[in-house]
């Protein structure tokens, strides 16, 4: 035993081999070759969103939750935040100053069953009785509960129309030019504004307080766009005897929707005023009524005549 011993004792002593895991060694595999840097970046991910107490990651995981707990930025951002806001609404008040946006919203409130009324009265005007414009509270009802109320949709649409049926015209006759289509679009456009200037300057002349605005002059004068279509496709269809014709039509509706419409708008305030019937200033009113009613079938000969030859 004790030789035994002994031997034991002289003999160097053997380490032992024990079997360290494999995720000690930071391998998947033990014959893998390269180091898994893709389980690396797992496991460095992994660390940053080690949780907190309630599951979340702390905030102080990333440098974007230390500048967003950062006093200063909180007072930067908010400062920035006033800023923009501040700029917004000097913007939006210079814009209404000169382009009212929420009023122009009104103008455009139709739908398909008023414009299909409104071009039916346009052309049939005879037929009309009531042209009292609605209100509620005040307040104007929109254009598609209220075939009366102006509306900027059809003007727009029919000027639109206009230059594309001249430029049509134009082409028929192999008179097309871009200058050509752009003067008649100039030249529409210059008459409007002279005639909305006109009838301005000519209400202040005679002092009538009116709840006209500019918007619904530029509405009223430009449905004599609608006859001015009319009047061109039937002249390409079936030449002068059918311009003539079909604008002639045109020209007696738009000339008595304008002296029912305006007569409301002009005539009306003046007598709600106390104004006499036969008084100077309310014959001036009518004059006027009647000017502005009678220039538009001027207008829809002088800027349609010569597409048609």
């Amino acid at each position: 035993m004790h030789s035994a011993g002994l031997a034991t004792a002289g003999t160097p002593r053997q380490p032992s081999k024990r079997r360290i895991p494999v995720s000690h060694l930071g391998m998947s595999d033990p014959h893998q070759l390269f180091d898994d840097t893709s389980s690396a970046q797992s496991r460095g991910y992994g660390a940053q969103r080690e949780p907190s107490g309630l599951g979340y990651p702390t905030a102080s995981a990333s440098p974007q939750g230390a500048f967003l707990n950062d006093p200063v930025s909180n007072m930067a951002m908010a400062y920035g935040s006033s800023l923009a806001a501040q700029g917004k609404e000097l913007v939006d008040k210079n814009i209404d100053r000169f382009i009212p946006v929420t009023k122009l919203k009104y103008y455009f409130a139709v739908d398909t069953l008023y414009v299909g009324k409104k071009l039916g009265l346009l052309f049939f005007p005879y037929l009309h009785q009531d042209w009292e414009v609605q209100y509620q509270q005040d307040t104007p009802v929109a254009p598609r509960f209220d075939i009366n109320a102006p509306d900027l949709y059809i003007p727009a649409m029919a000027f639109i129309t206009y230059i594309l049926v001249a430029g049509l015209a134009l082409g028929t006759q192999e008179r097309f030019s871009p200058d050509l289509l752009g003067l008649q679009a100039s030249s529409a456009l210059a008459w409007l504004t002279l005639e909305v200037l006109a009838i301005l300057l000519s209400l202040y002349l005679v002092t009538a307080n009116t709840d006209l605005t500019t918007i619904d002059l530029v509405a009223f004068l430009g449905y004599k766009y609608v006859g001015m279509i009319g009047g061109v496709l039937m002249g390409l269809l079936f030449g002068k005897i059918g311009y003539y014709l079909v604008l002639g039509w045109c020209c007696v509706s738009i000339f008595v929707f304008m002296i029912r419409t305006l007569r409301l708008k002009i005539l009306a305030e003046a007598a709600a005023e106390g104004v006499p019937v036969r008084g100077a200033r309310n014959q001036l009113r009518m004059y006027l009524t009647m000017a502005v009613a009678a220039a538009q079938p001027l207008l829809m000969y002088w800027l349609t005549f010569h597409l048609v030859r």
